[in-house]
């Protein structure tokens, strides 16, 4: 039996969405995920335990929550992106590489 579950998530960058996104595309069971940003949800439609959903996104944010879940409806397929910065602060790393200028053989 598919149902809808509605979990509330903050998303605050792509960084963000593409790791709830990777999380909850490992469950089995799930045969759509659509991300809303704007309202901060995420919306999974499939067999798959909401109870496993929520655990999964929870891993990553601590603040995630079960809105609803219910029989799925159909909707319409609109998909807006709306412009958000880059990466949040705790999706932000930065990485310190030094640069080796002697990585050329040195036996000739």
């Amino acid at each position: 039996m598919s149902k809808k579950t509605v979990v509330s998530v903050q998303l605050l960058c792509s960084k963000c969405r593409q790791k709830v996104m990777k999380l909850i595309a490992t469950i089995e069971g799930i045969t759509s995920i659509v991300l809303d940003p704007s309202k901060n949800t995420v919306t999974v439609i499939g067999e798959a335990d909401p109870v496993k959903i929520i655990c999964k996104v929870r891993k990553f944010r601590k603040s995630a929550s079960i809105m609803s879940v219910g029989p799925p409806k159909e909707e319409k397929k609109d998909m807006v992106i709306p412009c958000t910065p880059k990466v949040c602060q705790r999706c932000d790393v930065w990485y310190v590489v030094s640069d080796d200028f002697y990585g050329y053989c040195t036996i000739m």
